[in-house]
């Protein structure tokens, strides 16, 4: 793809060599045409080929949903873990004392250890961040094309999966319905019974 200054440059020089017609020729105002219409057709297909509303309408939002369910999921996960710490350390009051040592010690490895849910929660809402921003440049770059560039915008309104089969997605996120962690849970639990 030309650059913008690319652009600049063949189209300057075109002016240019215009504004002085002595030496020029039909064939090198031919030629920087052409390298000008060149750089625009090349321009029109990058455009077309990153489908910019598959970008806006599919692409980022997915992408943000499923990195706010990771969040949510690994909070979850780590509140449970947690929870499960402080109900042994409850169980164990009264035991061997150096049981209870020893089991404490390793129950405090284990909230040291769940510290990696904050962390890369932060993480992932920078990126979270990072991406709402880029789809913001997005759409607004797509309103100042405007309707010169309709043309490029995708027939399905830019949801580039639908013709794509979903069968390995992952799980459901949770505002999409589907099957819960707790449905199969307690599925599981009927093959023990």
């Amino acid at each position: 793809m030309y650059r913008r200054d690319q652009v600049v440059t063949i189209v300057n020089s075109v002016i240019g060599k215009i504004q002085s017609p002595q030496g020029i020729s039909f064939d090198v105002v031919n030629k920087e045409l052409n390298s000008l219409k060149d750089a625009i057709e090349t321009m029109r297909t990058e455009l077309q080929a990153a489908q910019p509303n598959a970008i806006q309408n599919t692409h980022i939002p997915t992408a943000t949903d499923e990195l706010d369910a990771v969040v949510e999921t690994t909070e979850k996960a780590t509140g449970s873990i947690m929870d499960s710490c402080e109900a042994i350390m409850g169980e164990i009051q009264g035991s061997d004392p150096e049981l209870v040592q020893k089991i404490e010690a390793h129950i405090v490895s284990i909230y040291e250890a769940c510290t990696f849910q904050d962390i890369t929660g932060q993480r992932i809402k920078k990126v979270v961040t990072a991406l709402k921003t880029i789809d913001q440049k997005v759409s607004h770059m797509l309103q100042t094309l405007g309707e010169r560039f309709a043309h490029l915008r995708d027939e399905d309104g830019g949801d580039a999966s639908k013709d794509k089969p979903s069968l390995l997605n992952g799980p459901a996120l949770p505002n999409q319905g589907g099957v819960s962690q707790d449905d199969i849970d307690r599925l599981l639990a009927e093959f023990d019974s």
